[in-house]
């Protein structure tokens, strides 16, 4: 009996060790010509996690430039055409062919360091798929809760106008046959836009949030709108320096910070 349960015993403590490993959150560490970045990748974004680790295996991020920074905001790269770039282009286009579909999780928000996908705007991409290889790291800066309170009117705001687009988009097919008047047409499409705000949480900054937005910082204007992946664990001070570079007006640093090698750890 006691030899039994000492082999039930190790096979939970193997089953349990095999767990962690699998939980494990692979760590990349991003050298740059401005220092060293150290991040994690999250588990729960597994489409994205395994495709940067795929590019980082594979170099492709290699001698590419940081080719759009926005102090206070977030420092962005993994543009392929950015490689052995020229004094007057701008970047912003390239990728590998494919795009990823997004993974944004609700509980991933734009603190200060987050690492995330970078991707065209709602009106070109619905469905907010990410760039199969350009990403941001969050710098952002700290938040009053006066100001935190205007951001979440101005998300719900663009989020209605939004639906009112959409809503029209589609109205205007309906109406090819029916006699209605422009007011009619946009009574109509004013139900509709507001009963679907109705059925729609509005977006709202949680009281952990925002204490996060007052003490550390981020961009929270950006919440549950693009894939959050990952995020710094060392080299927060190199995020912040990449940041203070001076820029041309299309956001690209005047002295080329180049992304040397991505190294990643399981």
């Amino acid at each position: 009996m006691k030899l039994k349960k000492l082999a039930f015993l190790c096979t939970i403590m193997v089953g349990v060790g095999i767990n962690a490993i699998a939980q494990k959150e692979p760590i990349v560490t991003i050298k740059t010509s401005e220092g060293t970045i150290k991040l994690k990748l999250y588990n729960d974004t597994p489409l994205h996690r395994d495709n940067f680790i795929k590019l980082a295996k594979d170099n492709f991020y290699s001698g590419i430039i940081f080719h759009r920074v926005i102090k206070n905001f977030m420092i962005q790269g993994g543009d392929p055409d950015s490689r052995n770039p020229k004094a007057d282009s701008t970047y912003g286009e390239g990728g590998p062919g494919y795009d990823i579909p997004a993974e944004i999780v609700k509980t991933h928000f734009h603190k200060k360091g987050v690492l995330a996908a970078a991707r065209e705007g709602d009106k070109e991409n619905p469905e907010r798929k990410s760039s199969g290889s350009q990403f941001y790291i969050v710098q952002g800066k700290k938040f009053t809760d006066d100001e935190l309170d205007k951001i979440e009117k101005r998300v719900n705001e663009r989020l209605k106008a939004s639906l009112s687009q959409k809503i029209f988009t589609e109205e205007i097919p309906k109406t090819e046959n029916k006699d209605l008047s422009p007011e009619e047409l946009k009574n109509n499409i004013n139900i509709k836009v507001e009963a679907l705000l109705n059925a729609t949480a509005p977006f709202k900054i949680s009281e952990e949030r925002r204490e996060v937005y007052k003490k550390v910082g981020g961009s929270p204007h950006l919440d549950e709108s693009y894939t959050i992946f990952g995020e710094v664990i060392e080299g927060l001070d190199v995020v912040d320096k990449i940041a203070a570079t001076p820029t041309n007006k299309k956001d690209r640093p005047l002295k080329d910070i180049f992304i040397e090698s991505i190294k990643v750890k399981r």
